[in-house]
């Protein structure tokens, strides 16, 4: 096991962790008195002593992982799982020695001391053994997944096409023996455009930048395309201060002026949708088709629209969204998140 920035094991202070903890020693109990009894009447004699018992281990070995966890935050993952290991086992021996020594054995189970002590460091460092190798491999599952959405983020930064920096270069030059103020203009904004998509993928922007952006793209494609790219925007109420992951909505209107304005010759209208309900930002963006019905739009747009939404997940989880479809003839794209970020 290789040392990271955080360590593979999860917070054993939280809620959710403990719960596992219990639920997960209950069904060890109830395994292992279903194994060991005869009849139904010696099984929940058995079952309530024995869950009891891996309650204490589970517990207090969770316990003392939730002091620890700072430091084993700065170890290498394989001496953090070496160490918690270690805890384990020394909480099993301690509990079986306090057992001994609080009760008489044969009140537990009919084995003697050193069997008992035997057993329950061997399920013990077993099941110890295998836990820790699964939180390990969950968290390098989780890094792996966060690599691959980091390089989709980095793809989708690459998706300010060269073609339109160079139709962009060739509008600012033919404006500037006309309309040099104009010129300037288109580019300052091309200039917040590339600064915004060379950005780090776990930056936040606000609700406010990410339409400032998106009207500075429209902007830059107004001056090229003219009067074929028609704009409508329908925002009330947003939160312009609420936080959310930098290059959600410019994707989305870029797809629908490449893949739907841009591709009909008698160009297209795009709409940009915003309202905000019961703590929820919703943005919408719908465009005008080409002839051929959008194909060249959907074959087009998967990539965006994944990274997007696996962002949004990565973020929000259930709270945030993403919705694709036809809509009285047009393509729409509508993404909702939550004002404020979900706590960990």
């Amino acid at each position: 096991m290789s040392s990271g920035d955080r360590s593979f094991l999860p917070d054993f202070c939280g809620v959710r962790t403990v719960a596992a903890v219990v639920v997960s020693a209950t069904l060890m109990a109830m395994v292992l008195s279903l194994a060991a009894a005869d009849h139904l009447r010696q099984f929940w004699e058995s079952f309530s002593v024995i869950a009891l018992y891996i309650l204490w281990i589970g517990l207090m070995a969770a316990a003392l992982i939730c002091l620890l966890k700072g430091w084993l935050g700065r170890l290498p993952h394989g001496w953090a799982g070496l160490v918690a290991w270690c805890v384990i086992m020394l909480v099993a021996l301690a509990v079986s020695l306090c057992t001994v020594w609080l009760l008489p054995v044969e009140m537990l189970v009919n084995v003697s001391l050193q069997e008992l002590l035997i057993r329950t460091l061997g399920i013990s460092g077993i099941l110890g053994a295998l836990i820790l190798r699964y939180l390990y491999e969950n968290y390098r599952q989780k890094q792996r997944e966060l690599a691959e959405s980091r390089a989709r983020f980095q793809a989708l930064q690459a998706r300010i096409r060269p073609h339109f920096l160079f139709n962009s270069l060739n509008t600012v030059v033919s404006l500037i023996p006309s309309d040099p103020v104009c010129a300037e203009e288109v580019l300052q904004d091309l200039s917040d455009l590339f600064r915004a998509s060379l950005g780090d993928e776990s930056r936040m922007t606000t609700v406010s930048q990410e339409l400032e952006l998106a009207r500075q793209y429209l902007a830059i494609e107004k001056q090229r395309l003219g009067n074929r790219l028609r704009v409508v925007w329908d925002l009330e109420n947003l939160p312009g201060e609420a936080p959310v992951p930098a290059l959600l909505l410019q994707p989305l209107v870029e797809n629908a002026v490449y893949h739907g304005v841009g591709a009909s010759v008698e160009g297209g209208e795009i709409r940009i949708f915003g309202r905000y309900r019961n703590g929820i930002v919703a943005l919408t963006v719908s465009n005008t088709l080409p002839s051929d019905d959008g194909k060249s739009h959907q074959a087009g747009n998967h990539m965006a629209l994944e990274n997007i939404r696996q962002r949004l997940d990565m973020r929000y989880g259930a709270l945030a969204g993403m919705h694709t479809g036809m809509v009285e003839d047009r393509y729409q794209v509508r993404i909702w998140f939550p004002a404020q970020e979900k706590r960990k």
